[in-house]
Order: structure tokens, then sequence, then C-alpha cells
């Protein structure tokens, strides 16, 4: 086996490791929380809807490449290329897109009560099944250029001119206008909730840097301040931050690969871009799992193993 395919498949073994237990986790303590309760709140349902979204990522992409530099069975036939390209595109513009809705849903969440922004942030709760609908057809006709052109490697026999090889599988477009224009639509469907998640988390901060103020004028006279709200809209920012750096250098590789030929035969570029828009989806439950009280609440109960009484104590508190 050579090195460097070694090395590539412990890379993805690595986000593998750390991505599916913790998008597991995520998923099984919302779920529990579901069932205890018979309800979440909007936010919860966001996240985990991202967490399932993020592991459908990690399983699709890193799990069978990693299957696959190994040596062992495989699926990138045709028929596996296309369904795994496809699905993986889908599921990896949507973690984005959740990402947005995530980041605006919690801006809404910090404006004054009463106010419009507080409306809106109603509206959005009320119709957020809806929302998940529309992300879901939306990113699902944008990826369709992975059903079309995808093809297995051992049944393509060399790259087109207008092709990108992606180690096991070969995207072959017709032409240099249809490269051009599938490269443009990704391009554009991650920038524009990258420039939305931004401008929200900036409004975030913003009202994270007055609350801090209000505070210290609040401790002076006795009282405090603080609150679920605030530590969510961390937690968030910390999220976009984390997608931002990544998804920026995947896009960036991107732009790479369309606008140098010769990167489109090398699949280097491509196990670049996957790699860092994977990592995106194996960390971001580490960040949750960090952050969200309930998830890490629910977690230190079952691993301390407390008597009834205090897990009931601990259980309402989440």
């Amino acid at each position: 086996m050579p090195s460097e395919v070694f090395v590539r498949g412990m890379l993805y073994l690595s986000l593998t490791v750390v991505g599916v237990p913790g998008n597991a986790t995520v998923i099984l303590v919302f779920l529990l929380l579901l069932y205890q309760k018979n309800h979440l709140l909007p936010s919860d349902v966001i996240v985990l809807h991202l967490a399932c979204v993020n592991l459908l990522v990690v399983v699709v992409r890193c799990l069978l490449e990693t299957l696959a530099s190994l040596h062992l069975p495989s699926i990138f036939g045709d028929v596996g290329c296309k369904a795994v390209i496809f699905v993986y595109r889908t599921s990896r513009s949507l973690s984005i897109w959740l990402t947005f809705v995530l980041s605006a849903y919690q801006c809404l969440s910090v404006a004054p009560p009463g106010s419009r922004w507080a409306s809106f942030r109603t509206v959005l709760a009320q119709y957020l099944g809806f929302v998940f609908i529309f992300l879901w057809l939306l990113n699902t006709c944008m990826s369709s250029a992975g059903i079309l052109f995808s093809f297995g490697t051992k049944n393509v026999s060399s790259l087109s001119n207008h092709g990108i090889n992606v180690q096991f599988c070969y995207v072959n477009f017709p032409s240099k206008l249809s490269i051009e224009a599938n490269g443009a639509v990704q391009v554009g469907r991650d920038v524009v909730p990258m420039v939305l998640m931004t401008l929200a988390s900036l409004i975030i901060l913003v009202f994270l840097y007055k609350h801090s103020q209000q505070v210290k004028e609040l401790r002076s006279s006795g009282s405090s301040g603080g609150g679920a709200e605030q530590r969510a809209a961390k937690a968030v920012v910390a999220l976009v931050i984390l997608y931002v750096v990544l998804y920026g250098v995947d896009n960036g590789l991107w732009v790479y690969t369309l606008t140098v030929r010769k990167a489109m035969t090398s699949s280097l570029i491509s196990d670049l871009r996957i790699f860092f828009s994977s990592f995106y989806a194996a960390l971001s439950p580490v960040v949750i799992i960090a952050s969200n009280r309930k998830v890490n609440g629910r977690l230190r109960c079952d691993v301390k193993r407390k008597p009834v009484q205090e897990k009931d104590t601990c259980l309402s508190t989440v």
C-alpha cells in the first residue's frame, strides 16, 4: 500500500473516530430528552437536525474513504460513486445552511422581547418544519451533478478534459461551461449562508458586548445577569467561526481547482477539500457537547451515575 494512501486513510479514520460517536451522542441525548419531555425547543431541533446531517457526512464520506484507502470492501463503482458524491454534497450543503439557520435563530433569540425581531423568531419556530423541507429540496436539486457526471475509476480509463479526480471516482463534465456553471453554483450555495451567518454572528457579538457592559453595572448594584440565551449565543458564534475557517479553506481550494487545469487531474486538492469540509462535521459535535447545557448536563449525570433522586433533579435542569 503506498504511504500516501495509508496516511490518507488514517486522516479519514481520525475524523470517523471523532465524528461518528460525537454526532451520535448529540442525537441520542436530544432523542432521550424528546422521549422524556415530548417536546424540544426550536434551537434544540435545529441542533438535532444538524447533528444528523453531520453524522451522514462523516459516515458517507469519511468512513467509506477510510475503507477504500485501506483496501477493505469498497463500494466505489459507478453506482456507488454517484450515490456517495450525491449524498455527500447534499448533506454537506445542508450542514452549512442549518448552521446559518441556527445562527439566525439565535440572533433573533437575543432580540428584546416584544420587538419586531422577536416576533420573527416566533414565526421561524412555527414554520421550522417547512424550512427544513425547503432546504432539503433546494440542496438535493443543486447536488444533481453528482448523479449525472460521477463514475468509478475502475470503469473509466482516463479523465476527460473537463473532469475532476476525486481519488476513487471521476466527475467528468461534458464541457467547460458545465463545470464552470456547476462550480459557480456550489460556491454561491456556500458563500450566501456564509455571509448571512457571519452577519448574524456579528450582531450576536455586539449584543454580547453590550450585555457584558450592563452586567458590570448590575454587579456594582448587587444584581446578577447572564442567562441561557447568552451561553447559547456564544456556542453558536463558536460554530460559525469554525465553519467560516474550514469551509473558507474548502471553497478557496474549489476555486483553485476550477481555475488551474492541473489541479483537476490530481486527487490531492479534492482530498484536502473533503478533509476540511468533513472536519467541520466531525468537530462541531465536540463544540456542541462542550457548550450545550442540555447535552453536557445529561452526559455528566450519566457518567457520575447519581442516585435516582439526584438524577431526577439533574434531568429537571437540562
